[in-house]
């Protein structure tokens, strides 16, 4: 039993450091990555066809399954450190402006994302990780567009962004909650 605790440990801890650095990178993604990229404005990607989104998405939209994980293997305690370790860690990559709207969207959505998935998740994992995934994507999305730039231009295009990397991660997801079964590690 000691041994499927510790793995669920390094995992959690594993998880924790990725969704940590989602927003940071995100942040330098939206200033630096991009097919489109014009001076104060942000760099932006296809996310579908005729419809562009600021580069950033692709990592928040994996910020959403990540906080879940770390929910999975470490508690809801350890999931409300990280968001508020991530919201602090985006000061360091991007302007003020930004920053602002990026940790205030970054913490409001991740709280989202907490109470959709925490009823859910023990019945239904699958379930709790997209149906909290597309509630906090789109919450994170308004919030964000409309702090960091006046306006919701982008708001499709980051919800779709944002929900291809959801989506993405079912494999992965399923394939994690397989495994869990298989071994007997519950979660947190």
């Amino acid at each position: 039993m000691m041994k499927l605790e510790m793995r669920r440990w390094i995992e959690g801890v594993i998880f924790l450091v990725l969704f940590c650095l989602t927003v940071p990178l995100a942040n330098w993604m939206i200033l630096n990555v991009g097919t489109v990229c014009k001076p104060e404005a942000p760099c932006l990607i296809p996310v579908a066809p005729g419809l562009m989104a600021p580069s950033g998405v692709l990592m928040i939209g994996v910020s959403f399954v990540l906080r879940d994980l770390v929910q999975r293997r470490l508690g809801v305690s350890a999931s409300v450190a990280a968001i508020l370790i991530g919201a602090g860690l985006s000061g360091l990559f991007a302007p003020i402006s930004l920053v602002t709207a990026s940790a205030t969207a970054f913490l409001i959505s991740e709280l989202v994302d907490l109470a959709v998935y925490t009823p859910l998740a023990r019945r239904r994992m699958i379930l709790a990780v997209i149906a909290s995934g597309l509630v906090a994507l789109v919450v994170d999305s308004m919030i964000f567009l409309w702090l960091a730039f006046g306006s919701l231009d982008f708001l499709a295009g980051q919800v779709v962004g944002k929900s291809w990397m959801v989506l993405l991660s079912i494999p992965l997801i399923a394939m994690l909650r397989r495994r869990d079964e298989r071994i007997g590690l519950l979660p947190a």
